[in-house]
């Protein structure tokens, strides 16, 4: 009933989990990187065949790996709850994967934000019968054609059976198989539409993509994220979680407080040093020779953002 008011991962199949397989080498200017063909198309065609993980957590409570951003499912006899329902390739195996967490029917999805990694799925999701819920800027973004230049795509309006049909503004609760969750909005951080998801008495926090553990984030200046407005969604997840709280990020491993500050101290950095090379006047190329962010490369920088094109995003904003 909704009411209104450690499985360790390879680096290689990390890559994979993250489904956006192409280095983002397109946000720096073409004579440091080149881009070999559209991000968001070859995210499609090569989540259809990856291989998906699920992971119990506490209690009824399981994430699934590897079909875009992660997927937190909670079962019971009111339904299966999802939050967020990955790329639109991956539905025959997410549904696999459902089927061996229970045989409960996916009754309620949550979005934690509008993009296509996170709510390509909306439409099946729909057709199996679940209710969509969401921030009202997910459902704003996913009605009409949207445009996001760092990915060079404009997705076309979803669907009417993939909208949410339930929206909020600032806080949600939902009372479902015996859990509380508590939905919360951030201010604009990797986008203006991102949700928080706490299932209070398991302690365990979806962060969506304002979390990305072990790899550089994407920032999408196109419907309202900022890196300023990634650290304060940071500094806002630390305040919310307690040394025992389970974390679940947009993309990598599960993790817990000590990764969400670790992230956070990745995202000050960058920006803090990004800022004053720009302030003097240096160019884009010249902050990238300088390996702002060197001594996180090897471990964050692997993944589907490279180093170059993080700085390139933290300089657009600083």
């Amino acid at each position: 009933m909704i009411s209104r008011s450690s499985t360790k991962i390879s680096r290689r199949h990390f890559l994979v989990t993250g489904s956006l397989s192409v280095a983002a080498a397109w946000l720096v200017p073409k004579s440091l990187f080149a881009l070999e063909d559209n991000l968001v198309k070859n995210a499609r065609r090569a989540a259809g065949a990856m291989k998906l993980t699920v992971q119990s957590l506490r209690g009824n409570i399981s994430v699934i790996k590897g079909a875009g951003g992660n997927i937190a499912v909670l079962t019971g006899r009111e339904g299966m709850l999802m939050v967020d329902a990955g790329i639109i390739t991956s539905q025959t195996n997410i549904k696999a994967a459902l089927a061996r967490i229970g045989n409960d029917p996916a009754t309620h999805l949550i979005n934690t934000h509008w993009h296509f990694d996170h709510a390509d799925g909306n439409a099946w999701a729909h057709e199996a019968g679940a209710t969509i819920l969401a921030h009202e800027n997910t459902r704003r973004h996913l009605s009409v054609d949207t445009r996001v230049e760092g990915w060079h795509f404009t997705f076309p309006a979803a669907p009417a059976g993939a909208l949410p049909t339930t929206v909020f503004q600032d806080h949600h609760t939902v009372n479902i198989n015996g859990a509380t969750l508590a939905l919360k909005h951030y201010a604009p951080a990797h986008t203006d539409s991102d949700i928080s998801v706490h299932f209070t008495e398991a302690d365990i926090f979806h962060a969506g993509d304002t979390f990305w553990n072990g790899a550089y984030p994407f920032i999408d200046y196109s419907t309202g994220g900022s890196i300023d407005g990634h650290i304060e969604a940071a500094e806002a997840n630390l305040a919310s979680v307690t040394n025992k709280t389970i974390v679940i990020p947009g993309h990598g491993e599960v993790g817990g407080k000590a990764e969400l500050t670790l992230f956070r101290d990745l995202l000050v950095s960058a920006r803090d040093k990004v800022a004053a090379l720009k302030k003097q006047g240096r160019t884009l190329a010249e902050v990238i020779a300088t390996n702002p962010c060197a001594r996180y490369d090897d471990e964050w920088g692997q993944s589907f953002m490279t180093p170059g094109a993080f700085i390139a995003l933290v300089y657009q904003g600083v």
